[in-house]
């Protein structure tokens, strides 16, 4: 089975219809979809990652009359988010309706529902007729996909098609917030920011990172190169360490650097835009694993905005 790369909106639905896992493009990552109908293919989902079964999958919707049919109650505050922040990067855990099967929920009571603000798998969502659900398009801890090619890399003659919708616009997976007896959660920092929230809807607690699998996105080992990755706090005296150990040092800078003992350095944003780096932070991290160097160097980005996103997955990515 050759993958193929297409935009072709109906052909991508008669394979999900059909019970087919397929690719699809978000603002942002590319997700490995199923319909949420069809077990098997929702079970061949976590195969084809090689996904813990303990890891919830996220279902996508296109409108709020479909949100109604997967959950048994909506907080307010979840409203006032919807409202702000759908379509977009914000996913939104509830307590499932029947019509969500355990495979989806990971055994869990609840379910994590978002509407992607991307166009194609908005149509797709609607000319599938059924929600569909749909975790990052990768290997489970490697480097989530922002290309339709990093998923072919991936999956290619594992998976019947890939919707191709270009480069993913905001290149960081969706914020989760969760609703404890009504008190707001962050259970995974996110395309949209803890400030951004907080604008909506006041104070919001933020998940330990030991705490309990309450949602997706909460393993503490992900979104990694197959490259060591150091997380520094001072990139040189780094580099002079490593030195002693490595030849071929890659650097991820977040705004201009130089150090001539780096074989090769990546600036997320030139013009030191977290959107911009947040938005490039996994096409780098994919550009410097082909290069075979022996260890990636970074630091963290300024800890506001999506600057504290940025830095949870440099945390999870790091060698460990």
């Amino acid at each position: 089975m050759n993958t193929k790369l297409t935009t072709d909106v109906d052909y991508c639905a008669k394979l999900l219809q059909n019970g087919q896992n397929i690719a699809i493009p978000t603002e942002t990552v590319y997700g490995l979809a199923a319909i949420i109908t069809n077990e098997k293919a929702l079970k061949h989902i976590f195969t084809l990652k090689q996904r813990p079964q303990n890891n919830p999958l996220i279902v996508h919707i296109h409108e709020l009359a479909q949100l109604e049919a997967l959950v048994t109650h909506i907080p307010e505050q979840a409203v006032r988010l919807a409202k702000a922040f759908w379509p977009g990067p914000l996913s939104m855990v509830f307590p499932k309706s029947k019509l969500v099967n355990q495979v989806i929920s990971a055994g869990l009571e609840t379910v994590a529902v978002r509407m992607p603000n991307h166009s194609l798998t908005l149509a797709l969502i609607k000319a599938v007729g059924t929600p569909i659900a749909a975790p990052s398009a990768n290997p489970f801890t490697r480097i989530s996909p922002t290309q339709a090619q990093h998923v072919l890399t991936y999956f290619d003659q594992q998976i019947p098609a890939i919707l191709d919708g270009g480069s993913c616009q905001v290149g960081l997976e969706s914020t989760i917030v969760g609703f404890d007896q009504e008190q707001p959660i962050i259970y995974r920092k996110g395309g949209v920011s803890q400030e951004a929230i907080e604008a909506i809807i006041g104070q919001v607690q933020v998940a330990k990172s030991n705490s309990a699998i309450k949602s997706p996105g909460m393993h503490l080992k992900h979104y990694s190169p197959t490259t060591r990755l150091i997380l520094t706090e001072d990139i040189s005296a780094e580099i002079e360490e490593q030195r002693s150990h490595y030849q071929h040092i890659g650097v991820i800078s977040f705004s201009s650097f130089n150090h001539d003992k780096a074989e090769v350095i990546k600036v997320l944003s030139q013009t030191a835009s977290l959107a911009e780096a947040a938005q490039q932070l996994y096409q780098t991290l994919h550009d410097l694993d082909q290069l075979q160097l022996d260890v990636i160097i970074t630091k963290a980005l300024p800890s506001h905005g999506l600057g504290a996103s940025i830095n949870d997955r440099l945390q999870r990515a790091k060698f460990q």
